[in-house]
């Protein structure tokens, strides 16, 4: 097996969860410190200066926000490849809005792309605008992530499920017919950002997340190695979806540094 030349790492459910850090963690970067990497999440919510934010509030080593790719920042990306200087209308967080205006112009009344996000900003009055401008002038639906559902806790610590991407997406669909475009993992827009940037091929590269259906699926079909940890909410024991083999599948990270100090000798910073 090559030794990979880069990695990929999902976030919550990999390394915390919400305000908690998971055991391994501070190892896990530590380890990885001298081999290029970048984080890719498919929430879009936060920027990639309140994620790097975030890592030191929980005593993690802090990234550079450039090594953080959001699938906000995804969307705006390739929003701009596509129609350069475009217009858009946006529900969802501040993270979303944020890095849309960075590479676009708001424009509800003449908007070309109708982008869903997550976090608050569904109500009637959205739906009917990005109805209205789907059917009546064109405008092309994109959401950030397929994901139905996202974990989250709160300052308050208290663990709850909230809609994801598809979910806050569907009443677009809907209503209006049309099937959005989606960036974020499995789709292959947020992993292929995240190679350009570190500026190796996918199959140079191994992703480590906690979702079969979104990290290694997506990683497995540009030819990334993959690598399941099961500290999400996929527990251990649970079975594969058919057609997902990650290259590794272990309950957590350090296990997986074990594994990956036998398999790729010197390779990690001080060994497992």
């Amino acid at each position: 097996m090559q030794t990979p030349a880069a990695i990929l790492l999902d976030m919550d459910g990999v390394l915390f969860h919400g305000t908690t850090r998971l055991p391994g963690a501070r190892r896990f970067l530590q380890a990885i410190a001298s081999i290029p990497h970048c984080f890719v999440t498919n929430n879009p919510i936060r920027s990639e200066e309140r994620v790097a934010a975030h890592f030191a509030a929980i005593g993690l080593p802090t990234p550079l926000p450039s090594r953080v790719i959001t699938s906000a920042r995804a969307t705006a990306a390739w929003l701009a490849s596509e129609c350069p200087g475009f217009r858009y209308f946006a529900v969802g967080a501040t993270g979303l809005h944020e890095a849309l205006a960075e590479l676009g112009t708001e424009d509800p009344d003449n908007a070309e792309f109708v982008v869903i996000g997550e976090g608050p900003g569904l109500d009637f009055d959205t739906l009917t605008r990005g109805l209205n401008l789907i059917v009546q002038r064109g405008a092309r639906l994109v959401c950030t992530n397929p994901d139905q559902s996202v974990d989250d806790a709160g300052d308050d610590g208290v663990h709850r499920v909230l809609p994801g991407g598809g979910a806050l997406v569907a009443p677009f669909a809907v209503a209006s017919g049309v099937e959005p475009e989606y960036v974020g993992k499995p789709y292959p827009r947020l992993f292929e950002m995240a190679c350009t940037r570190l500026a190796v091929d996918a199959q140079a590269c191994v992703m480590v997340g906690d979702r079969p259906d979104t990290d290694i699926a997506g990683a497995q079909a540009l030819g990334m190695q993959t690598a399941l940890v099961r500290s999400g909410r996929f527990a251990p024991g649970r079975r594969l979806p058919d057609g997902v083999r990650p290259d590794w599948d272990v309950a957590d990270l350090p296990q997986l540094l074990a594994v990956w100090d036998r398999a790729f000798p010197g390779w990690l910073a001080g060994g497992a």
